[in-house]
């Protein structure tokens, strides 16, 4: 769970902070290589042509008093002055490409390029000031701290190796579990006290089947990786979604969704996941202390006999498996429309596996079944025969 918190999209790729520090070094050295002489210039002059015909037309509207009513003198000096303005804005508009020039020049000169990047470089700072993601990193500042981890790259690569440890771990333990069992019922026989031992394995097996999380459900992103004036921007590894329950973890979420059909579903699932099976064992053990209430009690016959061919195993196994695929398949489909010029997304199609409690969990459901066949020959055995007594002993 902390590596799927720390390795999370928030953090990332969702995050304005994140786009902040990887924009602004980008925009930064742009700016620094901003050079307005004539190269970069060239593609400025028409612009400012345009721009300094546009000024000359304005200033003649604003200049050129209206006609006046009546005529006269007033009427004669307003169209003596129209003329004049128009004459000498008539005489300039030639050398518009002059001043042009004369424009990008100064743009040139050292002491102007450095005003400009000074002031395009504060409009920046500025900016990035007020581009902030309101993300809660309470947690994940905690998780740094908790490993000692400079940035999060750092402690992701950390906990990746403490969880690829832990689960070399644990793969060793629940395949001794389950070979250790497998085991029990092949040396030990049908008698009383070698199937209470049997079953004390299945016990075993059912509390690491249900207290283990069965399914891990990732989705997940490798790698986005962009161009953005020139220059790479890439995010690693982004967590969409993660997920690893076990069958109470799953019964509790959901009974707790509030919905009368998710919460029928819990029911459900509790029922042939925990309740049947946990009557299964207790009745298996009464029968082993007297074995007369398998036939005195159809009930308990049934649950220590019978109830195993009740199991969800299969049911579970292959929900748990078409989910499996479907969820595998979604992510891909889902995300890979981003792909195209420019944007390289990597999505793997491995992000969800099958956890150790389900294998324990099926391995109690066939263990079991083994189980109450093997009860069953041992109630349905006849009595060892008794020996005569010899004559010497009367």
């Amino acid at each position: 769970m902390e590596l799927a918190e720390i390795s999370h999209v928030r953090y990332g790729l969702l995050n304005a902070d994140r786009w902040v520090e990887k924009i602004v070094p980008i925009l930064s050295a742009q700016i620094d290589a901003l050079d307005l002489t004539a190269s970069s210039g060239a593609s400025l002059r028409p612009t400012i042509v345009k721009s300094l015909n546009n000024l000359l037309d304005q200033v003649k509207t604003q200049l050129i008093p209206k006609p006046a009513e009546g005529g006269g003198l007033a009427g004669f000096a307003a169209q003596a002055q129209a003329m004049m303005i128009t004459n000498m804005l008539a005489g300039l508009k030639p050398h518009v490409p002059e001043y042009a020039d004369m424009v990008l020049k100064e743009l040139g000169k050292p002491e102007n390029k450095k005003a400009l990047r000074d002031y395009m470089r504060n409009v920046m700072t500025d900016g990035a000031k007020t581009t902030f993601g309101a993300v809660d990193t309470t947690w994940y500042s905690g998780i740094l701290k908790q490993y000692n981890c400079a940035n999060g790259p750092a402690c992701q690569t950390e906990l990746s190796k403490r969880i690829a440890d832990l689960d070399s771990s644990v793969s060793f333990h629940y395949l001794l579990a389950l070979c250790a069992t497998a085991l029990a019922f092949l040396i030990l026989g049908n008698s009383r006290p070698a199937i209470a031992l049997q079953l004390l394995f299945c016990v075993i097996l059912l509390a690491g089947g249900l207290l283990t999380p069965m399914l891990e459900v990732e989705a997940k992103i490798s790698s986005l990786s962009l161009t953005f004036f020139g220059q790479g921007i890439s995010f690693p590894e982004q967590l969409l979604y993660y997920q690893s329950k076990s069958v109470l973890e799953v019964f509790h979420t959901l009974i707790t969704m509030g919905q009368p059909e998710m919460m029928l579903v819990g029911v459900l699932v509790l029922m042939f996941s925990v309740v049947f099976p946990a009557l299964k064992v207790i009745a298996t053990a009464l029968c082993l202390i007297q074995p007369s209430l398998l036939t005195r009690f159809r009930l308990a016959r049934f649950f220590a006999l019978e109830s195993s061919k009740w199991s969800m195993a299969d049911v579970m196994a292959l929900a748990i498996f078409m989910s499996f695929v479907a969820f595998n398949g979604l992510i891909g489909n889902a995300l890979g429309g981003l792909q195209g010029k420019g944007v390289q997304l990597v999505i793997p199609t491995d992000s969800s596996k099958i956890l150790p409690g389900f294998y324990l969990f099926v391995g109690f459901c066939m263990f079991s079944l083994w189980l109450a066949k093997k009860l069953e020959r041992s109630v349905d055995a006849p009595p060892p025969l008794q020996t005569a007594p010899s004559d010497s002993t009367v």
